[in-house]
């Protein structure tokens, strides 16, 4: 069966505590900060369970954006594992760079934080996962907590 049009429906919302970045300054290829991610939440209908943890090595180019590089494991609350990397863009704008610096949140709105998520798991329950594809949109909670709704490309 072919559709004509492609629509978005929300797979899952995930959280993680994002620490303070490790900044190995400036590089031929822009300005790399390390962030270790730490746990959270996954909520959604067909996955829930918890973010375990991982890292963004995000690159900041001379054009104001970051080029976000994730990845984590999703354990599940029915005992699956989920491994997760995604790509994306995060505009550095002055709502992103006061949230980094003073721990305030952000909105959907305030910043461009788009992402691509890749998800891979072995347990059956979850195969669908393996080839099916998802894109993000992404903000700042305050206190340092990332926040990502996902959804499903149908």
């Amino acid at each position: 069966m072919s559709k004509e049009a492609a629509s978005l429906v929300h797979e899952f919302t995930f959280t993680s505590q994002v620490q303070p970045p490790v900044d190995t300054g400036p590089n031929p290829m822009g300005a790399r900060m390390c962030f270790t991610m730490g746990e959270g939440t996954v909520t959604g209908e067909r996955l829930k369970g918890r973010f375990l943890g991982g890292g963004d090595w995000l690159l900041v180019g001379g054009d104001g954006y970051g080029r976000v590089d994730v990845r984590g494991q999703i354990a599940t609350e029915d005992g699956a594992f989920i491994y997760m990397n995604y790509h994306g863009y995060l505009e550095m704008n002055a709502a992103i760079g006061g949230a980094l610096t003073t721990g305030a949140g952000t909105d959907f709105g305030d910043a461009y934080l788009r992402t691509s998520p890749r998800l891979e798991c072995g347990d059956p329950r979850y195969a669908w996962v393996n080839h099916t594809l998802f894109v993000g949109a992404g903000r700042l909670l305050a206190g340092g907590t990332v926040e990502y709704k996902v959804y499903r490309v149908d």
